[in-house]
């Protein structure tokens, strides 16, 4: 933890100095937005991908069906220009006239029936199943008009169209191919892709025949250049050296001596991401495995100080969640939670009783900030348990993740900034690659929360999964994420509580 503060600190106050770091201007005269991120995406094709940097991605590629409006999250039209629900579970869309994707063709009721059908099918094996899986098929009724029938009423349904369901140009990807597509992609969003190297870097232009009157609006800024690279020191790095306009997720100790650069402003703005740490409470990794005991499972929560590390590391405002899901969505029962305040000798009474007096040595895998991992780390060998903390590439953790490899690791999920728990409750939970408790119970009490379009019975369940989920300590959520951004000062950028930058509506000063 010390090595990496130190390191940014040391670049930060070398860059203050003048000396060796000397920032180049903003790409502003050469209309180019200069974006670096980590978490590399392997495969830019939305459906194929759950990292947020994807998602970013696809609102720049892609236009859905719907639009959420950032600032009011109200729902307006996009793709379609109209929609009515004649039951809980159909849905029928007018699409809009005289769009074009970025190859040329028009977009047409074709396109929206291959995509959902294509999202809904199992064999299609989508990245994220659960944002689908309550779809059973779209089928056209003109040229411009689809249906979508639902395997059961979703009462977030419109927002995933918004956020989740970007849509495909049929005759293309049917062309191309699933592989041809991720290296050539189109779509009908604000910008087109004009070069993607896997991993590497992904180059945008603004798509100057973008349909007029989009909420999205025209792009200000004509290209887009996103470069991915390893960790947070090298993003730094690029940003002070002229190299970046824009980077994000950056140490929170480094926003204030970046605030005093010249060139450069610092952001924060509180998230609907949480930290969470998983545990292997079904034994995927093994019968022989000591966190699939309750009483071990429970002194982790209670070793780890969870608000000390919203208050002094994640900073800004970060709060610890009662419950495993963000407070605002519906469905996020804090009260019903059972409590694990810190408490180290609590935990070492339970790993005793649970046969670890002496404690026992666990790989604690991780893709957050390293000092966040260390934090956590530290907490659990205070205790006995012997992590060794291993810091992964996000899309290498997610592999082994969901290939049922790993008893601990730490991670966030955003939800798709998706406002309802069945957008994050059921990733875990339902049975999926990512569930390491299969509680057939908190399954069923899932599907049927997310089955009904009465509150009360929605509510009803879902507190139910969330008690069980916490009494058995399953799943820990740590902290809240207050996303930070590093951007150029010739930049005009707005970030939003749903953790999407929206470089669309980004603009020089």
């Amino acid at each position: 933890m010390r090595v990496n503060m130190k390191l940014g600190a040391a670049i930060l106050a070398t860059a203050l100095l003048g000396g060796g770091v000397m920032p180049a201007a903003a790409q502003k005269s050469a209309d180019t937005l200069r974006v670096v991120m980590r978490d590399a995406l392997p495969n830019i094709d939305p459906y194929y991908n759950n990292l947020r940097t994807g998602v970013i991605m696809h609102h720049m590629g892609w236009d859905a069906l719907i639009y959420r409006n950032p600032a009011t999250f109200a729902l307006e039209p996009l793709l379609a220009t109209e929609w009515k629900q004649p039951d809980p579970t159909t849905i029928d869309f007018t699409l809009r006239p005289g769009v074009k994707f970025h190859d040329g063709s028009p977009f047409t009721a074709d396109d929206v029936v291959y995509t959902i059908n294509l999202a809904s099918d199992p064999a299609s094996r989508v990245s994220t199943p659960a944002n689908y899986n309550w779809l059973e098929k779209a089928e056209k009724t003109g040229e411009l008009s689809v249906r979508v029938k639902l395997k059961r009423p979703n009462p977030a349904a419109l927002e995933y169209f918004a956020l989740v369901l970007p849509i495909y140009p049929k005759a293309y990807r049917e062309k191309v191919g699933p592989e041809g597509y991720a290296k050539a992609p189109v779509g009908a969003g604000p910008y087109k892709m004009v070069k993607v190297e896997p991993g590497a870097s992904i180059s945008f232009e603004r798509f100057e025949d973008y349909w007029a009157g989009s909420p999205k609006g025209k792009p200000a800024i004509s290209k887009v250049s996103v470069r991915f690279v390893p960790d947070a020191a090298t993003e730094m790095t690029e940003l002070l050296a002229g190299r970046a306009d824009w980077i994000w997720n950056l140490n929170p100790d480094q926003l204030e001596p970046m605030s005093r650069m010249p060139h450069l402003e610092a952001l924060r703005k509180e998230s609907m991401r949480i930290g969470y740490l998983s545990i292997d409470a079904a034994g995927r990794t093994g019968a022989d495995n000591p966190v699939t005991k309750l009483k071990v499972r429970q002194a982790i929560w209670y070793a780890i100080d969870r608000k000390a590390i919203a208050d002094k590391l994640v900073t800004g405002g970060s709060r610890v969640p009662l419950a495993p899901c963000v407070p605002t969505q519906f469905g996020c029962d804090g009260e019903i939670a059972a409590r694990y305040d810190y408490d180290p000798a609590k935990a070492k009474q339970l790993l005793a009783e649970a046969g670890y007096p002496d404690g026992f040595d666990v790989e604690l895998a991780s893709y957050v900030l390293p000092q966040w991992g260390s934090a956590v780390q530290n907490y659990l060998h205070a205790v006995g348990i012997r992590a060794k903390l291993n810091q992964l590439q996000t899309a290498a953790l997610i592999q082994r993740a969901k290939a049922g490899e790993l008893r601990l690791y730490l991670g966030s999920w955003g939800s798709f900034s998706i406002n309802d728990v069945s957008a994050i409750l059921p990733n875990f939970f339902d049975g999926g690659a990512d569930d390491y408790a299969r509680d057939p119970d908190v399954q069923k009490w899932l599907l049927e929360g997310g089955s009904s379009t009465d509150p009360d019975v929605r509510k009803k369940n879902y507190s139910k999964a969330i008690q069980r989920i916490t009494e058995q300590a399953y799943w820990a959520p740590l902290h809240s994420y207050v996303t930070t951004y590093g951007i150029s000062k010739q930049l005009d950028f707005t970030p939003y509580p749903d953790e999407l930058p929206r470089f669309f509506l980004a603009k020089w000063k």
